[in-house]
């Protein structure tokens, strides 16, 4: 699809991967509704974004609430009139492992990568319906680990396999529609989702963070870079982008050894 002269509603807009995403689409000429649930970097990359030429405005927004979600497709209509293009990208992580993870944290992860994302489309896609464009686009930022699973990240997996599986069954059910669905798995960008991780009470705090270090040396690949991928992605209509060299490579490795695949990757990803 084309970018120019559209409207991108992004979630998780604040930061990383999700601001890269917007100063990409608007260098293109790319509207922009953009959301978060932290009000200043909302504002710091809306106004970055601004200085490129495009429409943007900013919405504070808990993709947990579901109120709020059900309210925003009247606001984005309001300042741009139309909605060609989501990207449902809005997550947060959480450290340790299953047994040390509260239910009321598990939930709250899943509430936000995965139910959030839901919320989110379904607001969305009428105006996806209705959008003047021939081609309008869900973009669902999933992860790596969303093909494989790592130890230690039972509640991220979760999340990230269940966008894949869900962008996957609605690319098909919207098959011979003009909405296309894209699900992106991001390797090691250099974000800071690690160290903004929630971690479990009643568990030694040094030895999570230092397994969430050790990972988080992993996180090489600039966020702007993850961003021009992606946007390529969007505009030439592919249904799944996998982001770094990294990703490429343990997606292969799934693929071959579906059951026994971190037997191999166990060697090469601290956890």
């Amino acid at each position: 699809m084309k970018t120019d002269g559209q409207v991108a509603v992004l979630t998780g807009a604040g930061s990383g991967i999700g601001r890269a995403l917007a100063l990409a689409l608007a260098r293109r000429g790319c509207h922009l509704a953009l959301a978060d649930i932290k009000a200043a970097s909302l504002a710091e990359t809306a106004a970055e974004a601004a200085l490129l030429g495009v429409r943007v405005s900013q919405h504070a927004l808990d993709v947990a609430e579901r109120t709020a979600v059900a309210a925003l497709p009247a606001a984005v209509l309001d300042t741009h009139g139309q909605v060609d293009l989501l990207i449902n990208n809005a997550g947060v992580a959480l450290g340790g492992l299953f047994e040390q993870i509260a239910e009321a944290d598990f939930d709250w992860l899943m509430e936000i990568n995965f139910h959030g994302l839901v919320r989110m489309t379904r607001a969305f896609l009428p105006l996806l319906r209705d959008s003047p464009s021939a081609a309008s686009r869900i973009v669902n930022i999933s992860s790596i680990y969303g093909i494989v699973a790592p130890p230690g990240q039972s509640a991220y997996s979760a999340a990230k396999f269940a966008v894949r599986g869900f962008s996957n069954a609605l690319r098909h059910e919207l098959q011979g529609s003009k909405i296309g669905v894209t699900v992106v798995h991001p390797g090691g960008v250099a974000t800071a989702i690690a160290r903004s991780a929630r971690l479990p009470t009643g568990v030694p705090d040094g030895e999570i963070r230092e397994r969430l270090a050790r990972v988080e040396r992993l996180l090489r690949m600039p966020p702007a870079r993850a961003a021009e991928i992606i946007v390529r992605g969007i505009e030439g209509g592919r249904d799944r982008v996998i982001v770094g060299a990294d990703a490429r490579v343990a997606a292969l490795l799934e693929r071959l050894f579906p059951v026994h695949y971190w037997r191999v990757l166990g060697r090469l990803v601290p956890h």
